[in-house]
């Protein structure tokens, strides 16, 4: 993970669908799903939380453990970086 926080990149647009959200990467016309809970951490991304404020929100609204919580946020943000969803900005 690098430092700052992780923001939606501005070639993405999203849509919500029963509950998950798709999103759609304007310049390779890839199209992402996000269940549930990643769902919830897009919106809190947008809204300029991070790390450790998505964990305490996530902590409160799903049960599981914060060990498996912290692995499956880690793994989403890698997932979001290396698609060109997300990029790292400065805090």
């Amino acid at each position: 993970m690098t430092g700052g926080r992780l923001r939606p990149s501005s070639d993405v647009v999203h849509q919500e669908l029963e509950g998950e959200i798709v999103l759609v990467h304007l310049r390779t016309n890839r199209i992402y799903s996000l269940n549930r809970t990643g769902a919830r951490v897009w919106e809190l991304l947008g809204e300029n939380w991070d790390r450790a404020q998505i964990l305490t929100q996530l902590e409160r609204e799903f049960e599981v453990a914060l060990e498996e919580l912290e692995r499956e946020l880690d793994g989403l943000f890698a997932q979001l970086s290396a698609e060109g969803l997300a990029s790292w900005k400065e805090s």
